[in-house]
């Protein structure tokens, strides 16, 4: 068929009016759907959206305007908030390890041509959409009725939820691991532990640390959230300067300046270790 035949021009031109009827008709859906959310969101709303709108800077002026004039206090308000950063820090380390490790275990079990019971993959996968669909703060909240507040409640929770997001990462970079190291040692009698000590963990290590790194940063951010809910950390002192109003602003702008500083130097330092470890794992791919 030559490229100047009329039926496949105009074959061509109906696929392109086809594209742009679907595209605006998801375009004037997807309008409808802001319209009416926003309407109904703003109905729900205790004040009107638009009446309160030239207020929005109102509160962060009162708060800066009050740190500002107690700036002399706000050294000692970094020191104070040091250790609840500390143990932020802590639930999010402790959680991504053992979200990591366990969503390692997941993810072998849920990776077609690795798992030992193959008929059982989907039931770890449908595991683990549950994990990863369940918000930490709403665990957490539940795990706070169950076990009081405090650090390990929001430890647990956010460790459950790695579970499930870290499995999917992993499991899909086992998927693309080239499955001749593993045949080898099969060949030569290795087990199925062995099989994936030697014949797949090298090959994944490099990008499974790099999204262990990446969630370790997410962490830090969901156990400060989760100390608005009672689970500890600088984000339950973060709460509790803000419930009490004035007189305390300096003290939010101090932990909320020591969060943010925190969270850029973990993000640029991981960022450079995420960076050099896929650099390396393709390093050594190019070897072998």
């Amino acid at each position: 068929m030559s490229l100047t035949d009329p039926n496949l021009t105009e074959s061509y031109l109906a696929m392109t009016r086809r594209k742009r009827l679907y595209g605006g008709l998801i375009l004037v859906v997807f309008v409808a759907l802001m319209a009416s959310g926003f309407k109904v969101a703003d109905a729900r709303n205790a004040g009107g959206f638009f009446d309160g709108l030239h207020r929005i800077f109102d509160f962060p002026a009162e708060i800066f305007s009050e740190a500002f004039a107690k700036w002399q206090n706000l050294p000692s308000r970094f020191i104070d908030a040091v250790p609840a950063l500390i143990e932020t820090l802590n639930v999010a380390a402790v959680s991504t390890v053992v979200g990591g490790i366990g969503a390692m275990g997941l993810a072998v079990l849920s990776t077609r041509g690795l798992a030992p019971w193959p008929r059982l993959i989907p039931v770890f996968r449908r595991l683990m959409d549950v994990m990863r669909a369940l918000p930490e703060i709403v665990t957490a909240l539940v795990l706070i009725y169950l076990l009081g507040g405090g650090p390990v409640a929001g430890m647990a929770a956010i460790t459950l939820h790695c579970f499930g997001a870290l499995g999917k990462l992993f499991s899909e970079v086992a998927e693309n691991a080239d499955l001749k190291p593993v045949e080898g040692l099969q060949s030569v009698g290795a087990n199925w532990f062995q099989r994936i000590w030697l014949g797949v963990l090298p090959q994944v290590a490099p990008n499974w640390s790099s999204y262990a790194l990446l969630r370790f940063e997410i962490n830090i951010r969901a156990s400060a959230i989760l100390g608005f809910v009672g689970a500890g950390g600088i984000g339950y002192d973060l709460k509790t300067a803000l419930q009490w109003g004035q007189g305390r602003y300096d003290a939010v702008v101090a932990i909320f300046a020591l969060l943010f500083l925190t969270i850029v130097a973990v993000d640029t330092i991981s960022d450079k270790a995420r960076s050099r470890l896929v650099r390396g794992g393709k390093l050594k791919e190019g070897r072998l």
